[in-house]
Formats: structure tokens, sequence, C-alpha cells
């Protein structure tokens, strides 16, 4: 059987979590969420930068399990902490520097806390039909990208970053993830929300625009440290922040979106 196949049998009971939500949802997405910053700190070793690991992990730890729910008060206050804790170990340790302690504070927020608002817009109302909008965005932008590309691509998008990526495809993905999204939509409002169908295909829009710069961004770090992949946990797939990387980004858009457009 194809390795991606086998890839993507292994990820589906991530969908089951979907449907459950709540705290199920909670701790998977916890467990997600230090595997992809052990990837991210381990490829950025590659560079000669040695972060806090353990500092990351905690902090992260603590964000998604103190207090019983996740807020900016709570966030404010472990960023804080942390960093006046961090800051005071290359006092004590030389073999650490003020670079180690930027990358284990980058690795928590983009992975941890970007991670975290897929739980935070499931925990809004509605939030169990919202969340759906995070990766339907995301997956259906990669696959109508993935195709377009590979049946109209001849221009390059990113050479430098991601070779294999063209504009033709970076057009399929964006359609297909507003297509998509707007598609969902008409069945959400069939679940009474209240909200007009434009917001829908422009949710989308923002998503398959935002998507893609999450799979590019995850690009850039690999080809900075001079990987092909975050690592080989999810066979034809790479590593956790290889098959999440656009999803991270996507569940921000999302969670802002019906927060401060939708109102919801």
């Amino acid at each position: 059987m194809n390795s991606r196949y086998i890839g993507a049998l292994i990820i589906s009971p991530f969908i089951i979590f979907l449907f459950i939500g709540g705290m199920f949802l909670k701790y998977l997405v916890l467990i997600l969420s230090l595997c992809g910053m052990y990837e991210f700190y381990k490829v950025s070793k590659e560079k000669n930068i040695n972060p806090i690991s353990w500092i990351g992990y905690v902090i992260c730890i603590i964000y998604y399990l103190y207090p019983n729910n996740m807020n900016f008060d709570s966030l404010f206050f472990v960023i804080i902490f942390g960093v006046l804790i961090s800051l005071c170990i290359p006092v004590l340790n030389k073999n650490y520097n003020f670079i180690d302690i930027s990358i284990t504070f980058l690795g928590f927020l983009y992975i941890g806390v970007f991670f975290s608002f897929i739980v935070m817009t499931n925990n809004k109302e509605y939030g169990n039909l919202f969340v759906w909008f995070i990766f339907i965005s995301s997956w259906v932008c990669d696959t109508a990208a993935y195709y377009s590309g590979k049946f109209f691509g001849k221009r390059k998008l990113c050479p430098e970053v991601s070779p294999k990526k063209t504009v033709e495809g970076s057009i399929g993905g964006f359609l297909g993830s507003t297509i998509a999204c707007g598609g969902f939509g008409m069945f959400v409002i069939s679940k009474g929300v209240n909200v007009p169908l434009v917001h829908f295909f422009l949710l989308g829009a923002l998503c398959g625009i935002v998507t893609q710069f999450g799979d590019l961004t995850a690009s850039s770090i690999k080809r900075y440290v001079g990987v092909k992949d975050y690592s080989n946990l999810i066979p034809g797939h790479g590593g956790i922040l290889d098959r999440f990387d656009s999803i991270l980004f996507a569940s921000l858009v999302v969670y802002y979106y019906i927060t401060f457009i939708m109102r919801l």
C-alpha cells in the first residue's frame, strides 16, 4: 500500500476527535502541540541553535491545563513568567544564549498557541460546526492546489522556498478553499446559524490565502535548516508540522474571523 495512504489512515482518527470535541479534543491538540514543538526544536539544532525545550513543553502544558479553559490572560501570564525564568538561564549556564531563548518561545507561540485556536474555535457558540472550516479550507486548498499545479502549472510561485509550487496551483487552491467553505456554509446555515452566506465565502477566501502561507512558512524553515521533513512520524507525510502546517494558520484566521467579523 502507498505510504501516503498509510499515513492518511494514521491521521484519520483525528476526525473522530473533531466530532467528540470537548476535553478529548483539547488533550489531543495538546499532544499534537508537544510533538510539533519537539520537531521544531529538533530541526533548529541543525543550525547549532540550542532551544531550552523543556521550558517550551512546560509552558505549553500549563497554558493548556491551567486554568481549566485557555484564555489570553493565562497566555500572557505563562509567557511573561516563562520569559523571566528563561532570561536567567544564560547567566547561570553559558551553553545557552538569547537566540536559544527566542527560538524556545517561538516554538511555543508558532505551534502550541496556534494549535490552541482549534480548541478555542470548538469552544465557541456553534464551534462544533465552525471548527470544520479550519480543516476543510486547509485540506481542500492543498488538494486543489496539487491537482491544479499538476495539470495546469507552468509558472513557479516561490522557487526559492518550494520549487514545486506554481502560480496556477496557488490559484486553484484559493478557489477550492473559497468554494468548499461557501458550500459548507450553506450546511451551517441550515443548522440554524444566522450568518449571511457571503461570510463563509470570504472566510474560505482568506483561508485559501493564509493556509498557503502556512505551508510556505514551514517549507522556508525546513529549507533554512536543511531538512526535507520535520520527522518521519507519519508515513508519506513527514511529521506533525509537515501535515498540519497550513492548519496552524487556518485555525487562527477562522477563530478571529468568527470572533471579530461574525461576532459570535
